[in-house]
This record gives structure tokens, sequence and C-alpha cells, in this order.
């Protein structure tokens, strides 16, 4: 296809720490799988990568919590995450860990590449450490309070409630995560990432990203307004990528560095297996665009970092969109792993479908500001809208089909007027809805597709064509058969309409409507013409089931 495009869709990495929940579930992946499916029915090329981090402080806290190895518990949690998106239906091209061969190489390569380009440079820095363990402690392993927002459990890497990156030495009355005891500070090199070279850059580019979300846009002009700092991007640690340098053998690179490179050396993974090496040039240089799935607290790092050290390396795109998600709560409360406030994503597919979460989750999603998730409007929203509109919808017109024409989609007729303006209407929301999805408008898509499902619905109560199938009218029988054709054609729409929120049910009803073949193989396109009257149609079953309060509680 000669206007193909090529579409890198990156999506943030979780830490192989523990399990994912609801929160982190819409933040980043969703989102990201309905893009990319969305660019694949389109006939674009797609890339979608991302993996387990497995270098942060906090795998090494819950293995030393485990009195385990890292290693070892990376691993529990990266096959957790892998069965999760197989349930949930996450397309991941690559889903791969940071800690590869592969992976090390491509880090050490852009670590000498900035080096050498004067980029990446030695200092001094003073780190917390510990008397009583006679170590320096890694920003993870320490807290105290934010210096900007006075919040009392900031990180000293960054500070959960404002957002501000910090560096430890900011924080007030410092103190150990691991023992409670407060920390000293003490001198020892590092190596330096020189951001502050790149403000100026960085500034005018983002200035110009008109179609980022005013949310991320703002917040990342506000962050440079703040003036950026030079970042020590290695530590006094033995997790890691090594430093690839003689003499710094006992120090690593920092993790912040090395998991935003995981985007770039999971592509070059994915090139490797295809068998064709340079393959992942296409979404990282020339006319490739990227899209960068994450929630809000971890702009700064693909909106300021990441950018600057892809303008630092030389030849490599700048981000096209980082369409980065607010925060969904629960029940009025931010998700709390460490307090156990959570939604756990597998404990939820380990009971329920994944459609009517995925649905459930897209409708709600925390696309410019928080949102909040409750197991009622779960429950309001499967029943009345999946079940009652959508459902029904499918259900009933098939029904009527399968019982009343021989187990065959009934022959078109003359069209009448809402016949002819609810085909327009699926027309103009198939253009609509393509429109909103390119713009990562998740919502409004969907909203505009449930608007036609209700429209289809009005049609057919409208219609009436039970009544006129009851009758010895053969003029009544015909239009009772058109109305029946003009509904199973808008479902037809809807079926590659919903198919980037709803992948599985889509694929069912593409069966139900008596294709042999795959939704994804038609693509996104649709005519009224696709709907071939005489073709066979198997016993219809319902897409979705009615879910009772009961059932949440056991």
């Amino acid at each position: 296809m000669g206007n193909q495009e090529k579409i890198l869709v990156s999506v943030a990495w979780p830490y192989a720490n523990g399990s994912i929940h609801l929160g982190q579930t819409i933040g980043a992946y969703l989102p990201a799988d309905i893009f990319a499916r969305f660019h694949r029915m389109k006939g674009n090329a797609v890339l979608m990568v991302s993996g387990s981090d497995t270098h942060g402080t906090p795998v090494v806290l819950e293995a030393e919590k485990q009195k385990t190895t890292p290693e070892k518990i990376f691993q529990l949690y990266h096959n957790e995450f892998l069965e999760n998106w197989k349930q949930l239906g996450i397309s991941f091209d690559l889903f791969t860990t940071t800690h590869t061969k592969n992976h090390e190489e491509v880090v050490q390569d852009l670590f000498l590449k900035l080096l050498e380009n004067g980029f990446i440079y030695k200092d001094v820095m003073t780190l917390p450490y510990s008397e009583k363990d006679k170590r320096f402690l890694a920003d993870r392993y320490v807290e105290g309070t934010c210096p900007h927002c006075n919040f009392e459990s900031a990180r000293g890497d960054q500070c959960d409630n404002c957002g501000r990156t910090l560096d430890p030495i900011e924080l007030i009355d410092i103190k150990s995560r691991i023992s409670g005891d407060a920390l000293v500070f003490k001198e020892t090199e590092h190596f330096f990432l020189a951001l502050t070279k790149f403000e100026k850059q960085l500034y005018t580019w983002i200035e110009k990203n008109k179609h980022w979300k005013p949310n991320v846009r703002n917040f990342s002009l506000k962050f440079l307004e703040g003036g950026l700092k030079d970042r020590a991007i290695t530590r006094d640690i033995e997790w890691g990528v090594p430093v690839p340098l003689d003499g710094y053998e006992d120090k690593r690179i920092y993790v912040w560095f090395d998991a935003v490179i995981g985007y770039l050396s999971a592509s070059i993974e994915w090139s490797s297996q295809t068998g064709n090496k340079s393959k992942w040039e296409d979404f990282w240089k020339g006319d490739g665009k990227s899209y960068y799935f994450m929630g809000k607290d971890n702009i700064p790092f693909h909106t300021i970092i990441w950018p600057s050290m892809l303008i630092g390396s030389g030849d490599l795109n700048l981000p096209y969109d980082v369409p980065a998600n607010e925060y969904l709560n629960l029940e009025g409360l931010k998700f709390s792993t460490s307090r156990g406030w959570a939604i756990w994503l597998g404990e939820y597919l380990s009971k329920f479908e994944p459609d009517p979460l995925r649905y459930v989750l897209s409708a709600n999603m925390p696309e410019i500001r928080d949102t909040d998730f409750s197991w009622d409007e779960y429950i309001r929203r499967n029943n009345d809208e999946l079940v009652a509109t959508y459902g029904n919808l499918v259900h009933r017109v098939l029904s009527l089909s399968y019982r009343s024409f021989d187990k065959k989609i009934p022959e078109c007729g003359e069209l009448n007027e809402s016949g002819e303006s609810l085909l327009k209407l699926a027309r103009d929301s198939m253009e609509k809805v393509s429109e909103e999805l390119t713009n990562c408008r998740f919502k409004s898509a969907l909203t505009i597709a449930m608007g036609l499902a209700q429209a289809a619905n009005k049609f057919l109560n409208d219609e009436e064509p039970w009544h006129k199938l009851k009758s010895t009218d053969i003029e009544g029988q015909r239009d009772a058969a058109t109305t029946l054709w003009v509904v199973l054609s808008v479902v037809n729409c809807l079926k590659i309409l919903l198919y980037p929120f709803l992948p599985f049910s889509s694929e069912k009803l593409h069966k139900l409507l008596g294709f042999e073949d795959l939704v994804t193989d038609v693509g996104w396109n649709w005519s009224a013409n696709q709907i071939i009257s005489g073709t066979s149609l198997p016993k219809p079953k319902v897409l979705f089931v009615k879910i009772e309060r009961e059932e949440l509680d056991t």
C-alpha cells in the first residue's frame, strides 16, 4: 500500500515487582491496544512494544522482602503480565524485558554515543548513605518530605503527589525506607546527562506540538519553564546494566535512563526476530510516527528526558504524540498497591469476560481528567449499555432473521427514508470514529459507535418488523425483510467500529453474521453491500450476559 503509515506504539514498562491493577491497565495498556488495533485494521504498519522493567529498585526491594533473587521475582511477574495481556487481548508485537543481552547492548551503545557527542559527563555527586548498612541508597530506598508540595512520602526520584522529579538531596527529613534511619550524604563519582543543553530545543519542539493533549503539553512546558537540571544516570548498585567503561565495575546505569531505551531495544529485538535486522528503522527514522502511552506520572520522562536522549543520539525520531492519561481512582480513592486498595487485572480475568471490562474502562477513560471506577458503574454499563443496547440489538435482529427467513440473511427491497438515513449515519459514524481514534480520543469514538447502536435500536422499534412478519401481506413481509437487512448491515458496521474496543465480541459477531474469515481480514472497510442476502446464518448466541451484584462478591 503506497499510503501505508508506519505507526510505533510504545507502551510504559511496568515494574516487574507486583501484579497489574485496573488503574495501570487504563493508564497505558488498553488505550495503546485500541490504537494499535485500529491502525492495523486501517492497513497501516504497526509495531507495538513494551516489556517488564526488571532493573528498578522496586524489583530488588521485593526480592529482599521475599528472600529471593531479582531474577526470580521479575520472571514470576513477567509471566503473569504475558498471561494478563493474552486474556485481556492486549496485542503486543513484542513484550520483552530489560534483562536481555540485546537491551544491555542497546543501552550501552546509546550511553557511549551520548558520551562521545558531549552530552554525558563525569562529576562528583552527593548521595544518601546509610551508616548502618554501609552503602549508598538508590532513590527508591529513600523517602522524605517533598520541597515543592510538602508531601511526606516523596521518593528520592519523584514526588507522587505533585509529579515533580527530584534528587534525594532536595528531600526534607530524608530517611531509609528499609530501616527508617536518618541518612547522611557522601560524595561519589557518577555520569550525568547534560539535560540543560536541550532546554531551548525541547521548548521549541513542544511548543509546536499543538496536537498534543493540553494537559500533557502544558505540564511539559511548565516543567521546562522551571529550568532543567543535569541528572545523574549511574548509581552505586549491583543490579542493572553495567557501565561500559573500565574502572566503573561497581556502578550501574540508572533505571530511568535504562528503561526508556527499552522502546528502542524492544523494536530492535522484534526486528531481529522477523529476520530483517534493519526493519526497526522503518518506525524510528524517516516518516515513522511514534506514540507513547502512559499515566501522567510518567510524562516528564517521555516529553523531556527521552527526547533529550534522542536528540543527543542524533538520528532517531522524536515522539509524534504522548497521549498520557490522568488517573483512574477506585470508589473515590487513588489506587494503592501498598494499602491493597486495587482491583487486580488477573483476579478480574479469572472470573469474568475481558470485553465488558475493556468497554467499561474505555467509556470511563481518564483522558483529560481523573475518573472513578466503581462496581456499581461497571454493572450499570454492562447491563444497560452492552447487554440492553448493543447485545439486545444484535440478538433481536439475528434471531428474527434466523427464524423468519430460513436461517438466512433476508432480501433487501426498496429502502424507505428511515433506512437510507440509518445507513448514512453508519457511513458518517465510520468516518467520525476513524478521526477520533486517529487523534487518540477513545471515549468520544466509543460514544459515537454506541450512538449508532441506539439509532439502530430506535429504527428497529419504529419499523416493528415482527408485526409485519405475522401478516399474510407480501408487501409487509418484504418491508420486514428490508428492515432486518438494514439493521444487519448496521450491526456489521458496529462490529468494525467496536473491534478496537471489543475484539473478542467483534470476532464472535463476525461469525454470527455468516462470515467465515476473520474480522481483521475485512479491515477498516464497510459498505452496506457486505451483507449479502441469502447468506446462511448460524444459530444466534448472546454476545454479552447480565451481571448481578452477588456475582462480584463471590
